[in-house]
């Protein structure tokens, strides 16, 4: 494994902000993995864990560290409908795969960019269907036992683009396969309004249609990475869907002016209400092409920011600033950013 000094870190994310990485390395097995953390051990140094680049910030200053980009790859059919996955494998090329071998449980999930490895970290999903549906295990190596650990589904704690691993013990682990269970011939997932929409309610498209269409979706709301594209530069949905209080409906009603029934909700258990961030901004003034210098927001979704060009990290924060404080000062409600920000 190299060690390398002074590695850029912006073309690496699919945002394109940020500084250099003062060491780095390509971690292609499971023994680059250990041989990255006693190295980094052994002199002090902070590690920090880079999959796709497709949900992370990086600082103006870089990371005065080692940065271990996960390169450890293949797919691995162990039958029953049971594929364990290489941790720096594309998770989209994953899907494709699967789809195309007629496997069900994350077509819905097409077009997501970044790596397999970074999917049980933040709980991914999409159009009705989340990672940990169909995850039965994650192994990992754990930092504090100082071995690579098996650790199943339930042990994972996945919440709402939450688990385990970016809440309770960040950087404790690292991720370096994801054993998945999917359905063989199994029928497509349409719970998600615009997929019903798009198929009809007596519909039974294939895998392959299903994934097509939610990639189809994605590229129309600008949350499909496509070369040349010049709002690609993005982390995707900035903002968390905030919970909030059910009581909160009528004040929030009340400052956007509508009717509570006007307010879009969804259940979030023990008396608490889920609200569209997106609502949230446009209300607040933040609609789709709404921008301040080289970030704005993106002119195909709301939640998206872009990098327009020449951004920085700063430029980031300032906008991002902006808006909480808005949407606070006049919803009361917080809103918390999706994307990670490399410490």
């Amino acid at each position: 494994m190299e060690i390398r000094e002074e590695v850029a870190l912006a073309p690496l994310t699919t945002f394109g902000v940020g500084g250099a990485a003062k060491f780095f390395a390509l971690a292609k097995s499971e023994a680059d993995v250990v041989k990255a953390v006693e190295w980094a051990g052994e002199r002090g140094l902070p590690l920090f864990v880079l999959g796709g680049g497709s949900n992370l910030l990086v600082r103006d200053h870089g990371f005065d560290g080692l940065v271990l980009r996960m390169g450890i790859s293949g797919v691995v059919d162990c039958g029953d409908g049971i594929f364990d996955v290489g941790a720096g494998e594309s998770w989209d090329g994953f899907v494709e795969h699967m789809v195309t071998a007629g496997y069900a449980g994350i077509e819905c999930m097409a077009g997501i960019p970044g790596s397999v490895g970074g999917t049980p970290v933040q709980n991914v999903g999409a159009y009705g269907q989340e990672v940990s549906e169909t995850i039965e295990s994650v192994r990992a190596y754990d930092r504090e036992a100082g071995m690579f650990v098996d650790i199943p589904r339930k042990s994972c704690r996945f919440k709402y683009r939450e688990s385990r691993f970016n809440t309770e013990e960040p950087g404790r682990f690292i991720v370096s396969h994801v054993r998945f269970r999917l359905r063989k011939d199994g029928a497509a997932t349409l719970k998600y309004a615009e997929l019903q929409k798009r198929f009809g309610a007596d519909a039974c498209p294939s895998l392959t249609e299903v994934a097509a269409t939610v990639r189809e979706i994605r590229r129309g709301k600008g949350m499909l990475l496509v070369e040349g594209d010049a709002e690609n530069r993005t982390v995707g949905s900035f903002f968390k869907n905030p919970i909030v209080a059910a009581e909160q409906l009528s004040k929030i009603a009340a400052a956007a002016s509508v009717a509570e029934a006007e307010v879009p909700n969804w259940p979030a258990g023990e008396g608490r209400i889920k609200l569209p961030a997106a609502w949230l901004l446009e209300r607040a003034g933040f609609v789709k092409g709404w921008g301040k210098g080289p970030v704005g927001i993106s002119s195909r979704h709301t939640l998206a920011l872009i990098n327009r060009g020449g951004a920085t990290f700063a430029d980031v924060l300032r906008v991002k600033s902006t808006i909480d404080e808005r949407v606070w000062e006049m919803f009361r409600v917080r809103l918390e950013r999706e994307p990670v920000v490399m410490r």
